[in-house]
């Protein structure tokens, strides 16, 4: 009895079906989920704490600056990052009305996101090879502290997020504070501060409506354009970023 039993329960346990086929794949999905899941909020929390933690502390380091100094040394230059953080106050009105005259006429009064000018420079590109940007001056610092360079959609998309970020948790004094410490302005050079030295040997807070305007022209490609020997067309920009100047009058930040 003992054995026959015994054999009833061994048939018992081996009889038994293994899962399902679609069983495994959905467990498989629900793993995935989970792990996207967690690295979605981890993503989320981490964003908003950075963002949070830049608003009180200035950022050391950009992504751009590092990637910059790498593509020194492989041309064989010396290393070189000149840069040195000075407050709102410090930086002269005229380097900030140029940086707005040229980059973003409606800082002030836009949430992060000039959608006429993202319209415009799309028509823009679509018929020229020259590739237009319409980005804010918001956009512009997002991407400069928290990203990567480039043109990709996904790097746009998170763009588009830490603007978002920084248009709740910074003041548009703080957006203007940062975008004008960390902005590439030359060959190893960034922020008003080292600009104004490395062109004008001066400090940004004794920069003139002039001085400023020549920084703010070279904004779009300061590796290949000049502040101080500007061409035809830079000297024309500058022109254009003066007239606006005068136009906006003083900023109320």
């Amino acid at each position: 009895m003992k054995t026959t039993k015994g054999k009833a329960q061994t048939r018992s346990r081996t009889s038994k079906t293994p899962p399902k086929k679609g069983a495994f794949k959905g467990g498989i999905f629900k793993l995935i989920f989970r792990i996207f899941k967690i690295l979605f909020i981890v993503f989320v929390a981490g964003s908003i704490f950075f963002v949070l933690l830049f608003r009180f502390v200035n950022p050391p380091i950009t992504l751009l600056m590092i990637q910059r100094g790498f593509e020194q040394k492989a041309a064989g230059k010396p290393w070189k990052i000149e840069k040195s953080w000075k407050s709102f106050e410090e930086i002269a009105d005229p380097m900030k009305r140029a940086a707005v005259a040229a980059e973003d006429q409606t800082f002030l009064e836009n949430h992060g996101f000039d959608f006429n000018a993202m319209e415009k420079a799309y028509k823009k590109n679509e018929h020229s090879k020259k590739l237009i940007g319409g980005s804010t001056i918001s956009q512009q610092t997002a991407k400069n502290v928290f990203l990567w360079p480039g043109r990709s959609i996904i790097r746009k998309g998170f763009e588009a997020w830490f603007t978002l970020l920084m248009e709740v948790f910074w003041s548009k004094k703080r957006i203007m504070e940062v975008y004008l410490n960390v902005i590439e302005m030359g060959d190893g050079v960034y922020g008003a501060e080292a600009a104004a030295q490395t062109y004008f040997h001066k400090s940004a807070s004794q920069l003139s409506n002039r001085e400023a305007a020549s920084i703010a022209s070279i904004f779009p490609s300061p590796l290949k354009w000049s502040a101080t020997n500007p061409s035809a067309y830079v000297r024309h920009r500058q022109y254009l970023i003066m007239r606006n100047m005068r136009r906006l009058g003083p900023l109320e930040f």
